[in-house]
């Protein structure tokens, strides 16, 4: 059976570790869409702008780290999605996702999460038993998911944050880098600090 062609939107600093993981495991890259970059990456050539019809029958992966900007991106993107896990990382044979999604290096997924689509578990994350990841959510490095945490679309949680059993992150909301979560936060809410306060809302 033939690789299949891979096609990754987004060139920056994000790109560079999932391509990466991709081609330790011998994935087929054929090309690199961001209208900021040119030249090549790690071999593989930078095209510039996406184009829809290039390599048709290709898959792809939006390896853009903002959330917002990668539902945009996804939602203009006219290739079918793939996802990626790295080697190192273990996902539980009943643990479950879509479409899209970035599981990088020594990351966790327990039994019984539901992963959405156009996810990043980063590097070392870590998501416990009976866990809900809704679409275009982010979790940094190192970040703990007990179990029973429902992160809810496009949340970002910033680097070895700690979010206790059975608590909501809201849609779109921020939690600061080291932050432990006692208490569920509401969508847009920007949570810091141990025990997480939020500090302010962003405007949809």
């Amino acid at each position: 059976m033939a690789t299949p062609k891979i096609i990754l939107q987004g060139g920056g600093e994000h790109a560079r570790v999932v391509l990466d993981c991709m081609l330790s495991q011998g994935a087929n890259v054929v090309a690199l869409f961001d209208p900021k970059y040119t030249g090549h990456l790690f071999g593989v050539t930078q095209r510039g702008a996406y184009d829809p019809d290039f390599e048709s029958d290709a898959v792809a992966i939006i390896a853009i780290g903002d959330n917002a900007i990668r539902k945009r991106v996804a939602e203009k993107t006219k290739h079918k999605f793939t996802n990626t896990v790295h080697s190192s990382a273990f996902f539980s044979r009943y643990a479950v996702m879509g479409v899209g999604n970035m599981v990088l290096q020594g990351a966790i997924v327990q039994a019984q999460t539901t992963i959405g689509n156009h996810v990043i578990i980063n590097t070392g994350a870590q998501i416990d038993h009976d866990c809900v990841v809704e679409h275009y959510a982010h979790l940094a490095p190192g970040v703990i998911l007990c179990g029973n945490v429902n992160v809810g679309e496009g949340a970002f949680v910033g680097a070895g944050a700690t979010i206790i059993p059975g608590k909501r992150i809201g849609a779109w909301s921020i939690i600061g880098a080291g932050a432990v979560v006692i208490d569920d936060i509401p969508d847009y809410a920007v949570a810091v600090g141990n025990p997480a306060k939020i500090i302010k809302y962003i405007t949809p």
